[in-house]
């Protein structure tokens, strides 16, 4: 298994970049093998964490025409700077409360 992590300092964030980074979001898990996803902001700094099964999914992702498009407004719009790292996961444990 596979996790993207996506940190980015936002700049702009208007009412279109809700809706598109839920429909990506969806997209992402019902279509394109994503695990799970994840994300968090506190001020400007935003982490998104998707997990994924392999690296080719998440290059097909990366190459899909609405990713390349949410990428574009991101540098253009949204964003003023942006990182993404992609590391594999090598070790996977949790901890469930059975009260």
């Amino acid at each position: 298994m596979h996790v993207v992590i996506f940190r980015a300092r936002v700049r702009e964030l208007d009412p279109e970049y809700s809706q598109f980074a839920q429909h990506l979001r969806n997209l992402a898990l019902s279509q394109f093998g994503c695990l799970e996803f994840h994300s968090l902001s506190e001020g400007l700094d935003e982490v998104a964490l998707s997990y994924w099964p392999d690296e080719a999914h998440i290059r097909t992702w990366k190459a899909h025409a609405e990713h390349l498009q949410a990428q574009k407004f991101g540098r253009e719009r949204w964003y003023e700077t942006y990182a993404v790292e992609v590391a594999e996961v090598t070790r996977k444990y949790r901890f469930l409360r059975e009260d």
